[in-house]
């Protein structure tokens, strides 16, 4: 007899849990669910996704800018070094002792 009201007592125990879960997780009235309801959880998952979307394409544009922005500048680096490489060495005068006029 202790054996079956051990049973009884753990079944009862989980399905109260069993319940519980349930209503947190779907609500008490998860069976009558509104249009407006679903409406509202529609255009939010719209709302979501379009955030989502202008995240990515954002990031995107904010990605393709620097790799504009990195690739300019290493042309840059490679004119600098080209016309430093090409140019011919200039030799500078010598300067002797400054010549002043007495008159």
């Amino acid at each position: 007899m202790a054996r079956d009201y051990d049973s009884q007592l753990l079944e009862s125990v989980a399905v109260r849990r069993r319940r519980i879960r349930d209503a947190l997780l779907f609500g008490a009235q998860r069976g009558r669910r509104t249009t407006d309801e679903r409406l509202g959880k529609m255009f939010a998952g719209i709302a979501i996704a379009a955030v989502l979307c202008a995240g990515c394409v954002g990031w995107s544009f904010l990605q393709a800018t620097l790799a504009k922005q990195k690739a300019e500048q290493k042309r840059q680096e490679q004119r600098q070094q080209q016309s430093y490489h090409s140019a011919p060495a200039r030799k500078s005068p010598v300067e002797g002792p400054i010549r002043t006029s007495s008159r």
